[in-house]
């Protein structure tokens, strides 16, 4: 029964008009963008250590002390370094509060202002905290601590927004693969801000801030002149008038119903009726949506390993094989390339199977295994890489279809059919459980690698797959 229904989804996916595509790029690259700035920040740690501990760096002696020292944040470079860490979790912190506020004002507001003035300010803020401040020569850690923190709440406004909009412009016809495909925003935005970094490195860590920032800004500014939010923007027809010619438009992938003969006419009649009478639903109502709960439990699980693996990575590799640290950055990379594959095809699985969590299911039972085998990966590069690629295809691709499709398919479920003032709201719960999650999980791992060692790391990942196994709903 679903192949036929394959070929009828491919039929209406055919008809996607060049809008589609430039909803799909916009806000692809939107999100890259804001990815990219989280990415230049980790890429540049060593550069800002160094210029908080000058007295353990600086080897003239013909300089006054008071000169080179005037920004002498911290006595030593290992002090430096864990408040670079605390910023890091400040900023998780404050990002997973501010996606349960985003989502709702997205919600409630046009999502093209809300994403166009996240991606703005929060240009600013990044501009502020590591060029001016730079330019200045002013160093002061409450400052730089306020900052991470608006950073966190401003930059939490851009997940929920474009995954609303591509839910308004994509409908279950295809989803899993489009938005497989598209959810790898995050990792080129990740090689994206390596690359703008790198570039300009060379000439003071204030300039890959700058780079970033001059990007991100002028992105959003794209956004807010070229973003269309909806179909109904421009006089097309919403995703609800297009899903009604498939068999059972309106039963979410996620429920694992198999009756596909209702009669149409009755969702017809509903829908209409819908659409004048659900405004957007509360935060409450959203939590109580089914599945809304459980998937967002076990995305924290899953966000948990996903990110520890993003913040850690490079450095568990020059730690653990005693590789240079640019080497082990471009290794790194085989991990997202893995989770781009792997989100793309369990989404295609998905929609042939019409169901999201068998596929899920599957997936996290083999991570355990590649969990496994790359603890014990032995010291060669391209054994690891190809370790690592399928580590990512096992556990960044499951992650890119919660955050992404499932939480499309949450937001359209039946109960709220025919309403998009409810993708935002469901979709910043989901991420901003799993980024709690994931802000827990970088104090636990530093935790447990200082006392116990990596290998425990590891049984500690695996453990954090099967909790998160034990919540996907078993539909």
């Amino acid at each position: 029964m679903a192949w036929p229904n394959i070929f009828q989804r491919g039929a209406l996916l055919s008809q996607f008009s060049h809008h589609h595509v430039v909803v799909f790029l916009l806000t692809f690259f939107s999100y890259s963008l804001l990815h990219a700035s989280r990415k230049t920040f980790s890429n540049v740690k060593v550069s800002i250590s160094k210029q908080w501990t000058p007295s353990a760096f600086n080897k003239s002696i013909e300089l006054p002390v008071e000169i080179w020292s005037s920004n002498h944040l911290f006595p030593s470079a290992e002090e430096a370094t864990l408040f670079l860490g605390t910023l890091d979790t400040i900023f998780l912190f404050s990002y997973a509060v501010g996606l349960f506020i985003s989502g709702i004002v997205g919600d409630r507001l046009n999502l093209r202002w809300v994403l166009s003035f996240g991606m703005c300010s929060s240009a600013l803020v990044v501009f502020v905290f590591g060029t001016l401040t730079e330019w200045l020569h002013f160093y002061n850690k409450g400052l730089y601590c306020s900052l991470w923190i608006v950073n966190g709440l401003l930059q939490s406004s851009g997940w929920p927004c474009v995954v609303a909009v591509m839910g308004n412009w994509f409908g279950k016809a295809g989803r899993g693969v489009v938005f497989g495909l598209w959810s790898a925003c995050a990792s080129v935005g990740n090689i994206l801000g390596a690359c703008l970094a790198s570039s300009v490195l060379q000439y003071g860590y204030e300039y890959a801030f700058l780079v970033t920032a001059a990007v991100q800004f002028a992105g959003g500014i794209i956004i807010f002149f070229g973003l269309l939010v909806s179909p109904e923007e421009i006089g097309l027809p919403g995703i609800e008038a297009e899903e009604n010619f498939e068999d059972d438009s309106h039963r979410p992938l996620i429920s694992g119903a198999e009756n596909e003969d209702d009669a149409e006419p009755n969702y017809s009649i509903q829908e209409d009726k819908t659409i004048t009478q659900v405004k957007a639903i509360s935060f409450y109502q959203a939590c109580c949506l089914p599945g809304v709960i459980a998937y967002s439990l076990a995305y924290a699980c899953l966000k948990l390993v996903n990110y520890s693996f993003f913040f850690w990575l490079p450095f568990y590799l020059s730690n653990n094989f005693g590789w240079k640290e640019a080497e082990a950055d471009k290794l790194s990379i085989w991990y997202d390339v893995g989770g781009i594959i792997g989100g793309t095809l369990q989404g295609f699985i998905s929609d042939v199977l019409q169901k999201r969590a068998p596929v899920l299911a599957l997936s996290l039972l083999l991570a355990v295994g590649s969990l496994v085998g790359y603890s014990r990966s032995p010291n060669d590069k391209s054994i690891n890489a190809l370790l690592m690629a399928v580590t990512g295809f096992f556990i960044g691709g499951p992650s890119n279809m919660i955050s992404s499709a499932i939480s499309a398919d949450l937001g359209r479920q039946e109960l709220i059919q025919g309403s998009t003032e409810a993708l935002a709201t469901v979709t910043g719960i989901v991420d901003g459980t799993g980024s709690i999650g994931a802000a827990v999980g970088q104090y636990l791992v530093s935790l447990i690698q200082d006392n116990l060692g990596w290998m425990w790391v590891f049984y500690f990942f695996i453990l954090m797959k099967k909790r998160r196994e034990a919540y996907t709903p078993n539909h």
